[in-house]
């Protein structure tokens, strides 16, 4: 299965612009699940009342759930920034998803900025088991400034 992670170009944009910061490592930073039915844009969605198709099954609870963990690196030499945290799980779950949406969680979905998501490349089930969403190791995004 191909994974693959992306962030969204206006969590950049606003970075630079004036926009909401965001603390890795001190916000709440959440992840949500969607289905196949989603369409991620990295052009035009900016915060998480853009994202449509969030999953709903036994053992999850709209809004995704809390990252735990969170780091920030950077290392010197390869000048790679590596966003990380522990392992996301969902205990004795029922669900099907396609999609993992990260993103900053203010409470308002209006005001919570988009960081990034996950394509799972294929559906991903779980049935009345944990649904685990094991990070790359080499981190959830990683960035090379160049």
């Amino acid at each position: 299965m191909a994974v693959t992670s992306k962030i969204f170009g206006k969590f950049i944009l606003n970075r630079f612009n004036g926009g909401s910061a965001v603390d890795w490592t001190s916000d709440t930073i959440k992840v949500a699940l969607c289905t196949s039915s989603f369409t991620p844009d990295q052009d035009t969605m900016d915060f998480f009342d853009d994202v449509t198709n969030e999953i709903t099954g036994t053992g999850y609870t709209a809004g995704g759930a809390t990252i735990a963990s969170p780091t920030a690196t950077y290392t010197a030499g390869t000048n790679v920034i590596k966003l990380d945290a522990a392992d996301t799980s969902w205990a004795t779950s029922t669900l099907t998803a396609r999609y993992a949406v990260v993103y900053k969680s203010t409470g308002t979905a209006s005001t919570s900025p988009l960081i990034g998501y996950v394509d799972f490349g294929t559906n991903v089930s779980s049935s009345a088991s944990t649904f685990l969403i094991t990070w790359d190791a080499a981190g959830i995004f990683t960035m090379t400034p160049a």
